[in-house]
C-alpha cells in the first residue's frame, strides 16, 4: 500500500515572540509558561537595564536575551526587539509585554488571521468582550483609552476598539517596510507604528483579550499617562499635516531599507527576486 507523501514544510511560518522587558522578574516566568510552544518557534527578550532579576530569570528559562547597555525607553526597547526578530528570520512577530497583563495562551488566535493572509497587523483588544472593568483597569485609563482610540479611528480611518495594547502581531513585510527606527523611544512609539502601518496601506485587525491588573504588573502612572496622551495627539496632528501635504514627514514615506546602513541590510532584509 502506497504511503501518503509528507507535506513540505516550506510554507511553515516562523513565529517569534518578542518581549520588551523592564523589571519583569515577578511576572516573566508566568507569561513564559503560558506561551503555546507548539506555535511559538522562538522567544526574544530585550532587557532595558532592569534593576531586578529579569535577565537571570530569562536566561534560566532558556530565552534568548539581549541586554541594553543603557536604558533606551519603551520604544527604544521595541526597536531592538524587532531588529533581532528580523535578523532571526521571523515570518510573524508577536509583541507581548512580560508583565502578565495579557493572556499568552491567545497567541494562536492573534496570529491566525496573519497566517491566513487576511490582515498584516493584529491587535489584542482589552475592550472587545466587555472584560476591561472586571480585569481591574482604572477608570481614568478606560476613559483616556477610549477617547484616544476614537480620535485615532477618525484620523486613520480605522474601527479599532483599542489602539493602546501591548499585545500585537505583525507580518514580516510590515516590519521590513515601516521605518520604525525613526519613531520615538517613549511609549508613543506604539501609536506611531499604527500611523505608519496606515500610511503604507497595511491591513489591521483585532481580537478580544482579557486584561489583568495587579500589584506586580507594570503600569504607567497618571502623570505619565497625560504625557502619553498629549504625545498621541501630536502624532495624529503630524499624520494629518502629512496627509494633507502641508508638512511631509519621512516617518510616513521612507521605507526601513532607506534608513538602515547598507552594512546591516543583509542581516535584516530578505533578498527578493
Amino acid at each position: 500500500m502506497q504511503q501518503p507523501e509528507e507535506q513540505p514544510q516550506a510554507d511553515k511560518q516562523k513565529v517569534i515572540v518578542i518581549m520588551p522587558a523592564y523589571n519583569a522578574a515577578q511576572t516573566l516566568e508566568r507569561t513564559y509558561q503560558d506561551l503555546p510552544r507548539d506555535i511559538v518557534d522562538q522567544i526574544i527578550l530585550v532587557d532595558d537595564v532592569s534593576q531586578d532579576e529579569t535577565v537571570t530569570i530569562a536566561q534560566k528559562l532558556g530565552i534568548k536575551t539581549v541586554v541594553h547597555m543603557q536604558n533606551k525607553g519603551y520604544g527604544g526597547n521595541q526597536k531592538t526587539c524587532y531588529i533581532e526578530a528580523l535578523k532571526d528570520g521571523a515570518d510573524i512577530v508577536v509583541m507581548l509585554h512580560p508583565d502578565y497583563q495579557y493572556d499568552s495562551t491567545l497567541v494562536p488566535d492573534l496570529i491566525a488571521p496573519l497566517q491566513r493572509g487576511e490582515v498584516d497587523m493584529m491587535m489584542g483588544s482589552r475592550f472587545l468582550g466587555g472584560q476591561v472593568r472586571t480585569g481591574g483597569m482604572p477608570v481614568y485609563k478606560i476613559i483616556a483609552n477610549r477617547f484616544l482610540t476614537i480620535c485615532e479611528n477618525l484620523v486613520f480611518g480605522l474601527t479599532l476598539s483599542e489602539a493602546h495594547t501591548g499585545f500585537r502581531a505583525y507580518r514580516r513585510e510590515v516590519l521590513e517596510t515601516i521605518p520604525f527606527l525613526l519613531n520615538s523611544d517613549d511609549f508613543v512609539f506604539d501609536t506611531e507604528v499604527i500611523a505608519q502601518a496606515v500610511a503604507f496601506g497595511f491591513r489591521l485587525g483585532e481580537i478580544g483579550v482579557p486584561t489583568r491588573y495587579f500589584d506586580e504588573a507594570s503600569s504607567v502612572n497618571f502623570r505619565r499617562s497625560v504625557t502619553y496622551g498629549l504625545a498621541t495627539l501630536g502624532v495624529l496632528q503630524r499624520f494629518l499635516l502629512h496627509k494633507w501635504g502641508i508638512r511631509r514627514a519621512p516617518q510616513f514615506t521612507k521605507r526601513l531599507s532607506e534608513i538602515v546602513s547598507r552594512h546591516h541590510q543583509p542581516d535584516i532584509f530578505r533578498e527578493t527576486t
